[in-house]
């Protein structure tokens, strides 16, 4: 039975066996394989889990056949089996070994439906359903692809995967384990991988045309550093398909915007509202971050299947006093124009310009919107049906904030954050409305 902790709180139990190495079950191609300066721009781990329950099929050879189907999926995507190093160029590089993924089976001592609500993360909990390489120093040192499934009393099981920004944005990994479902229900992938990332490389030589906000440090002004300092809080705030047309209604209410979309308008509120919840003085600059999909956008458009990062930074900066004087259709209009500035010569120019500064995008005074409401990872099936929760472990820094599509239909959006205790407070307040 999983116990209370001292707190009175739920404590997830879990026994990992020892982790194995899947390796592609053909031969594969051997070798360095080119990630582009997309990529290089989001190295981080990203954990997520996967819940499978179904009536007709127990968790028994969950195990079995995910392992096997993995075994089989990595021969298409052979990168995954290889390990990440440093080119001669001193960026990364996947050198493919076939090596293989780690993958590592566990068992849960509860029924899947104690661990309660997964739409708000909880590294503490959810972080046990993913295995964490033990004593990894950097992103170098853990394998591109890390496979943990956890058997349950109940009959369910938890895929929980760790995988590096660098090898695939959400639309790639989304395909890559909806293609590992395919695999282990015997079926042909859908949308096979395009590899050749050489596409996106930098223009020789690189000009970066356009200036590139996205990488300015802000100064501090209103010493938020100091704030951070208190007990983080995770919360996740619900907006149901009438809260998000009532907030589309306020952005246009006073005729300055002919349209506005649903992520232009919440990304504008809630960007004002953790902005007044930071305490941010009137003259603090304050950057909003977001990607685009540039698939479509690129001149000729990315092709279908492609894995690697087809997302472009844009950015809006503006003061704190604008931002929150003014009405919201202002700050809408700043969204609006961010969204409008990713063409196929801006993404092209980030590129370059990655190449000429090596320069990492600032979070400093910075809010980075991460956006998975578009992403059909509720689709994945392995042959225990779709997913009955899927989620993020963990926001990936402090300054991210996590739409995640809702409910039966989708049609809702979760907001997800961490903030510190009193500015919580404050925001919490202004989702009231």
């Amino acid at each position: 039975m999983a116990k209370a902790s001292s707190n009175g709180a739920f404590e997830l139990s879990v026994k990992q066996k020892e982790p194995t190495l899947v390796p592609p079950v053909e031969e594969t191609e051997k070798g360095l394989y080119f990630l582009t300066n997309l990529d290089q721009n989001i190295a981080v781990i990203v954990r997520t889990i996967y819940c499978f329950k179904s009536d007709s099929k127990g968790n028994e050879e969950s195990a079995e056949i995910i392992k096997d189907a993995l075994s089989k999926v990595l021969v298409h995507y052979y990168p995954l089996a290889g390990r990440l190093t440093i080119s001669s160029e001193g960026k990364l590089i996947v050198n493919c070994t076939g090596e293989g993924a780690v993958f590592v089976e566990a068992e849960a001592d509860c029924a899947i439906e104690e661990i309660g609500d997964i739409t708000k993360p909880d590294p503490v909990t959810l972080g046990k359903l993913v295995y964490d390489v033990p004593g990894a120093k950097n992103i170098l040192e853990i394998p591109p692809l890390v496979a943990q499934v956890t058997k349950f009393k109940c009959g369910g099981f938890v895929l929980g995967l760790c995988m590096n920004h660098c090898i695939f944005d959400g639309l790639g990994a989304m395909e890559f384990v909806n293609s590992w479902g395919e695999t282990a229900r015997g079926l042909p992938l859908k949308v096979p991988p395009f590899l050749d990332r050489s596409i996106l490389k930098a223009r020789n030589p690189p000009k970066a045309d356009f200036p590139h906000h996205e990488f300015a440090e802000i100064e501090d002004v209103s010493n938020t550093t100091k704030l951070y300092e208190e007990e983080m809080l995770y919360r996740s705030f619900c907006f149901d398909p009438e809260k998000l047309e009532k907030l589309k209604k306020a952005a246009m209410e006073d005729g300055v915007l002919p349209k506005c979309t649903t992520f232009e308008a919440l990304s504008a509120f809630v960007w004002r509202a953790r902005s007044k919840a930071l305490g941010m003085k009137p003259e603090q600059q304050t950057k909003l971050l977001f990607a685009v999909d540039g698939r479509q956008r690129f001149r000729p458009p990315i092709p279908a299947g492609y894995c690697g990062n087809g997302i472009v930074l844009t950015n809006s900066l503006c003061s704190a006093g604008d931002l929150l004087e003014n009405p919201l259709s202002f700050s809408v209009g700043l969204v609006q124009e961010a969204v409008k500035m990713v063409t196929d010569g801006y993404m092209r120019s980030a590129i370059d310009y990655f190449e000429i500064t090596r320069a990492r995008p600032s979070l400093a005074a910075t809010l980075l919107i991460t956006t998975w409401s578009r992403l059909s990872f509720h689709t994945t099936d392995f042959g225990w049906g779709e997913p009955v929760l899927s989620g993020p472990v963990a926001l990936p820094e402090k300054e991210v904030i996590l739409f995640l599509s809702h409910g039966k239909e989708r049609k809702s959006i979760n907001v997800l954050l961490g903030l510190p205790a009193s500015a919580m407070e404050v925001f919490e307040e202004q989702m009231q409305f």
